[in-house]
């Protein structure tokens, strides 16, 4: 498994409005390829991480052009493109 993991920082103003908009845009979000799971966090003052975890690295390259037309739909709440690092998962557990 491979994981995407992005820092972001959204306009303080833009917070219930990124959060709607990821909300609204989960189908196309949790279709990407070999998505395994995703979770997003957010600050009050719009700081925050997304965490994708991804069947493969290939599987996460092949879905980078997607990813950025999904960033891009949140660029008027972002103060900045974000940039996601990408790292080889060594746990992943639940209960």
């Amino acid at each position: 498994m491979f994981a995407r993991v992005t820092p972001f920082k959204m306009k303080a103003s833009s917070t219930q409005d990124a959060i709607d908009l990821i909300e609204k845009m989960k189908p196309q979000i949790m279709a990407l390829g070999g998505m395994v799971q995703f979770t997003t966090v957010m600050n009050e003052d719009g700081s925050g991480y997304v965490v994708s975890v991804i069947e493969s690295e290939a599987h996460s390259e092949a879905n980078q052009p997607h990813v950025a037309k999904i960033w891009g739909a949140f660029a008027d709440h972002l103060e900045a493109m974000p940039v996601p690092q990408g790292f080889p998962v060594v746990a992943h557990w639940a209960p």
